[in-house]
């Protein structure tokens, strides 16, 4: 493996930093084992040379390594939002190994790339482990969200539809595979989804029937207000927690007195969550029942409550409470809104002729300035990217490409493989 000489890169790289970047690379090439987590931050934001050098020896490691990479990545993006992995998790979408595969999808969760939607289709219909799957359906309905509110193209939004559709309608599908794409589909009221919501409601298993509320939920559709009111009252907390969520997603107006009695509930997922939807409904009764509990002594209900009533405020209330009473800004218009009178004004043509010209200069100055700083940037996306399929694994195990469950080819779920969104 090449030696990597970063004295070209002068004074520009802090020499400790030089020196953790070594053993970074050190540990994960030449002794392939997993770097010290306080050297993880480094694998953040990974491009070009480093991006191919990683797929390079992310074959060569062994299983153990790669899933305790993955669920430390994992760990650290969940708690710093600066850090980016999604490079990495790219590559193990394609790993041989159902947890690092699993780790892969949940860390490319918040992630808005479409050209994720053919590999999240493809892991959701042939992956052999049903966590995977799961995490796959989670993924697509993300892109579902994105495709209710235009935010991407039709074509991916579809793709994304059908593909929950067939996971949830195919026999011998595992429950909880079934129970992710009801919930991630209900974000759309087209294509059958409402249908697909009510039966799940209907069905036998109590799994399924909480999916169903948690899916009317998701809908943005307050005709399935009635049926959310009536968990409330469940015996199974967990029915509960989704009821009340719901509630609070939908804002139910009529539900806040029964929201407000699960602030005491004997669970407290319930009471927090109760306190989270009395934010998002608003009203008197809802204000002052968190201004309560920002007094209680528990510091989990406490700190929910504060949290709540911001939201509350802030969608409901007074706007003043967070940028301030008007008399606050006293006679700082008189400085931001000056409107020229006529001693502002040339005197001559002359004077304005020679106004415009320096203007346009210090314009031209900064179109120059950007133009340099593009052409510094160097982007191109016209590389292409290697087949991350064509890995030659160290482990005996058979490529996720070429694993099937025997179901149902892609075929059947009437998708557009001529479709421009490509996954590179």
């Amino acid at each position: 493996m090449q030696d990597w000489d970063l004295t070209d890169f002068g004074s520009e790289i802090d020499p400790q930093d030089a020196e953790r970047r070594v053993t970074l690379w050190q540990n994960l090439e030449q002794d392939g084992v997993t770097p010290d987590r306080s050297l993880m931050a480094l694998l953040s934001g990974l491009m070009d040379d480093d991006l191919l050098r990683m797929r390079t020896l992310w074959p060569g490691l062994g299983t153990a390594v790669r899933r305790e990479l993955t669920e430390i990545l994992l760990e650290i993006s969940a708690a710093d939002f600066a850090m980016d992995f999604s490079a990495i998790f790219r590559i193990a979408l394609l790993d041989p190994d159902a947890d690092v595969r699993t780790s892969a999808l949940q860390g490319l969760a918040e992630v808005e790339d479409v050209r994720l939607v053919p590999e999240y289709v493809r892991i959701l219909h042939s992956d052999p482990s049903p966590e995977a799957r799961r995490a796959a359906a989670e993924g697509l309905g993300r892109f579902v969200l994105l495709g209710e509110l235009q935010k991407i193209r039709p074509a991916p939004f579809h793709k994304a539809v059908q593909a929950l559709q067939a996971s949830y309608t195919r026999p011998g599908e595992a429950l909880a595979v079934r129970q992710c794409a009801v919930e991630a589909m209900a974000f759309t009221g087209e294509y059958g989804v409402p249908a697909m919501i009510k039966r799940a409601y209907t069905d036998g298993d109590s799994n399924m029937r909480r999916s169903a509320i948690v899916a009317m939920g998701h809908s943005a559709d307050d005709t399935w207000a009635q049926f959310v009111q009536r968990e409330l009252v469940s015996s199974d907390p967990r029915m509960r927690l989704a009821a009340v969520r719901a509630c609070g997603e939908l804002q139910i107006e009529a539900a806040v007195e029964d929201i407000i009695s699960l602030t005491d509930d004997v669970d407290i997922d319930v009471q927090t969550m109760a306190l989270w939807a009395l934010g998002q409904i608003g009203g008197t009764l809802a204000r002052k029942t968190l201004r309560r509990f920002t007094k209680s002594d528990n510091e989990a209900l406490a700190s929910a409550a504060g949290e709540a009533l911001q939201e509350l405020e802030f969608f409901h209330g007074d706007a003043s409470s967070f940028f301030g009473a008007p008399e606050a800004f006293s006679g700082a218009s008189d400085d931001a809104w000056h409107f020229p009178d006529l001693g502002d004004l040339p005197e001559s043509d002359e004077e304005y002729d020679v106004d415009s010209a320096e203007e346009e200069e210090g314009e031209s100055e900064e179109d120059d300035e950007a133009d340099y700083l593009v052409g510094y940037l160097g982007l191109d996306d016209d590389d292409e990217d290697d087949d991350a399929g064509d890995f030659d694994w160290e482990d005996d195990a058979v490529s996720p490409k070429e694993s099937s469950l025997g179901v149902s080819s892609l075929e059947d779920v009437h998708l557009d493989n001529n479709d421009d969104e490509v996954w590179h």
